[in-house]
């Protein structure tokens, strides 16, 4: 599956964990994408202004400020709301999913995630922020 409509676009990738933000950068990279790594909710919010990405992708389970929080912050922003948010989980739970919709989120996607998985949801959401 090509990927190419995706390149040029600033994905944010919000995560406690070093490896999941660097696998995810790699992936993403590789595709062509301008990539932004936070490693919590605070770190992501100054970031988002700073570089207003496209789509991002936010852990849920964050010290300080969880992704349901940043989410939620991200999503009452008149600048952001529009922009597209994945919730990032180890657990792929029923209540995960819902509470994630309930503060916004746009998406939904289990860890450990494959580069295809990870590239064809910015590839969904791309498409979906452009018409």
């Amino acid at each position: 599956m090509a990927h190419t409509d995706i390149a040029g676009l600033k994905v944010m990738v919000i995560d406690d964990s070093s490896t999941i933000r660097r696998s995810a950068e790699i992936f993403l990279v590789q595709a062509g994408c301008q990539v932004i790594l936070a490693e919590d909710g605070f770190d992501a919010l100054s970031k988002v202004n700073d570089y207003q990405p496209d789509l991002i992708f936010c852990d849920i389970l964050m010290p300080r400020l969880d992704g349901y929080q940043t989410c939620s912050l991200i999503k009452k922003s008149v600048r952001f709301h529009a922009t597209p948010v994945v919730m990032l989980s180890s657990k792929d739970g029923l209540f995960d999913r819902a509470r994630g919709r309930m503060v916004g989120s746009d998406e939904y996607l289990t860890k450990p995630f494959t580069k295809d998985s990870l590239l064809k949801t910015v590839d969904l959401h791309a498409r979906r922020a452009v018409t």
